[in-house]
């Protein structure tokens, strides 16, 4: 056990426009800042406050967690990377293990199917069972995963993190589709 707990935090960006000049470019839809908005207030209302966030330089990513953080009143400068956009499931994890011990919560907002599988590979399977089952059944736009971890961020490992909340956030009339 550490003295710090960490507890980690994984987003998928909120829906974005279908189209933009790349991908990279492509910004949120409105119903995405709402989806994203919804999110943030949900965390708030958990009581997660952000200590430092890794996200995907992409801009529906860069979007998401400005929403999310101003509707979750946090004021976290985010470390915007590049190579979150085209990472891994693994290619995250290193990015996690190399978290300032003295962070707590750390928030990680990305792109499907990185965050869905990470978020389902991180999973000890011990968090509760609803939460889990949702889970498992995919990772939606907006969607978030709260994950407590015994051990320190240079430790974190697949199947080593107990998921305490899934939360999928969703403005006034949106629906849970796979879709971004």
């Amino acid at each position: 056990m550490v003295s710090t707990p960490h507890r980690l935090v994984v987003v998928r960006h909120a829906k974005a426009e279908a189209f933009g000049p790349t991908d990279f470019d492509r910004v949120l839809a409105a119903r995405g800042r709402g989806d994203a908005a919804a999110a943030g207030a949900w965390l708030a209302e958990e009581g997660v406050v952000a200590d430092a966030a890794l996200v995907s330089a992409a801009a529906r990513t860069v979007e998401t967690w400005q929403v999310l953080a101003g509707a979750a009143g946090w004021s976290v400068e985010p470390d915007l990377d590049r190579g979150l956009y085209g990472a891994d499931e693994d290619g995250v994890l290193d990015l996690v293990r190399i978290a300032d011990e003295a962070i707590g919560t750390l928030v990680v907002v990305g792109h499907n199917p990185t965050v869905g599988m990470l978020a389902q590979l991180m999973d000890d399977g011990e968090g509760p069972p609803d939460a889990v089952d949702r889970l498992m059944r995919g990772y939606p736009t907006s969607a978030v995963t709260v994950f407590e971890l015994d051990s320190t961020w240079a430790k974190a490992a697949m199947g080593r993190a107990r998921l305490t909340h899934f939360h999928v956030g969703r403005g006034a009339g949106a629906s849970d589709d796979q879709r971004d």
